[in-house]
């Protein structure tokens, strides 16, 4: 019997811990234009800290600055815990390369989820069923060829400059290309896998890259276990686009109808 081949997001972010760094390597399968999906490299942080031994309590926010390229290779993560008290971790990583400077700086909040008073003010946005919307075609960055995306409304096209800019609104189904169980880690991941605001604004692909992206969790791993899924259901937009820079936010939702996670980033555009 051949032995199950690991699916490549786990490949993309498995880490191995050190004596004073954890390491892991970059995948050419989450490979953008000029380096790896920002997503990917996020999620391996993440998994770091999930797997360090002295984490508790669940992935509450998490904070990832992109300071510098990273380049094909290995990198180190130097992972603190700044503070922790009986509910909460404050956590820092750097990640660095050959000894260099800080490539990327993150942080995280780990918390112990109690029952509580609740109120649910978002509403599940209306969409076709995932069955019933056809898959974007492959794109020649690797890391999106890893996803499906089918897009519910906004979808992006690519075309010539019309005189009326396009709306930056984009509802969107994604799931791993090849089927697998969502966790933090994949949500993390799903997290920042939208096209740029701006290729959908402007109908072009213009140089562009996350500067910070932070990521909200709205669930634990007990809970997302249970919800047993394989895609979400997400919305993003923009509110601006202003002197080289420009905002993203996004709602990632459960098919069961469950807000997940938001996210919020911004990013650096040429145009």
């Amino acid at each position: 019997m051949h032995a199950k081949l690991p699916h490549p997001f786990d490949d993309a972010t498995r880490i191995t811990a050190g004596d004073s760094h954890w390491q892991g390597h970059t995948s050419d399968d989450y490979w953008a234009f000029v380096g790896p999906f920002g997503g990917a490299t996020a999620a391996t942080i993440l998994r770091a800290l999930i797997e360090h031994p002295q984490a508790a309590g669940d992935p509450l926010a998490l904070t990832v600055n992109y300071c510098a390229p990273i380049a094909k290779g290995p990198f180190d993560l130097d992972i603190r815990l700044v503070k922790a008290n009986r509910s909460s971790q404050h956590w820092s990583v750097e990640l660095s390369q050959g000894g260099g400077d800080v490539a990327t700086l993150a942080t995280a909040v780990f918390a112990e989820r109690r029952p509580s008073w609740e109120h649910r003010v978002a509403q599940y946005p209306d969409a076709r069923p995932f069955e019933q919307t056809l898959p974007f075609p492959k794109i020649q960055a690797s890391w999106a060829n890893q996803y499906e995306f089918r897009f519910v409304e906004g979808e992006m096209r690519l075309g010539p400059p019309q005189a009326e800019l396009a709306s930056t609104y984009s509802k969107i189904w994604i799931s791993d290309r090849r089927p697998r169980k969502l966790d933090m880690l994949s949500l993390t991941s799903m997290s920042d896998a939208f096209f740029g605001r701006i290729f959908h604004a402007r109908r072009e692909l213009v140089p562009f890259g996350t500067v910070s992206l932070t990521t909200y969790f709205h669930t634990d791993s007990e809970e997302l276990a249970a919800e047993d899924i394989t895609r979400v259901l997400a919305t993003a937009d923009s509110k601006i686009m202003h002197k080289s820079y420009a905002d993203q936010n996004a709602e990632l939702w459960s098919p069961n109808g469950r807000l997940l996670a938001t996210s919020t980033q911004i990013a650096y555009f040429k145009a």
